[in-house]
């Protein structure tokens, strides 16, 4: 937790958003319009998940919970005040996304989370990464971000880490 804080002092964030066209590129411009990933970088998503795509998800992992499924048992059985709750591992997967859409070919060595909230089926989710830590290997790079997911913009409903090993620092968008 230091470390962040540290980092947060020493790299302000920048950030790319696709939730607002008003925010600031992240990263160091290279050549015109080109830019690469920073410490203190930050790249943002929005997204809606549908009572479609939880089913889908449920059907393709096998997890029926009732919780995603069913309104009236997640609110009176599981006390989800907000109904259908979204899987958490739908919603982590926000990351790998985000991260591979701004680094083709990136490859998701490793992730933790730590559910803290609910997603409700149509609440809006900001996913958020921040680099925290980036190393040339051969030809690649490894590259560590903070992995998070806010509703109504303040609430944080998944905070954790991912490892990712990145075949270039240019951001693609």
């Amino acid at each position: 937790m230091r470390l962040h804080r540290l980092i947060r002092i020493l790299y302000p964030p920048r950030s790319i958003s696709f939730c607002s066209s008003a925010s600031p590129p992240a990263g160091k411009e290279v050549k015109g319009s080109t830019r690469l990933l920073e410490i203190g970088d930050v790249l943002r998503e929005c997204r809606r998940f549908s009572a479609s795509d939880v089913a889908k998800y449920s059907e393709v992992t096998g997890d029926r919970n009732p919780v995603h499924l069913d309104a009236d048992f997640s609110r009176r059985v599981a006390g989800f005040e907000g109904g259908r709750i979204v899987h958490g591992m739908l919603v982590a997967s926000l990351f790998p996304s985000l991260i591979a859409s701004h680094f083709p070919g990136a490859i998701y060595v490793a992730q933790n989370l730590k559910f803290k909230q609910p997603v409700y089926v149509g609440e809006e989710v900001v996913a958020e990464v921040q680099a925290i830590y980036t190393k040339g290997n051969k030809n690649r790079f490894i590259a560590k971000f903070t992995t998070k997911c806010f509703t109504n913009q303040d609430c944080l409903v998944i905070d954790g880490e991912a490892t990712t090993i990145l075949p270039t620092l240019v951001l693609n968008k």
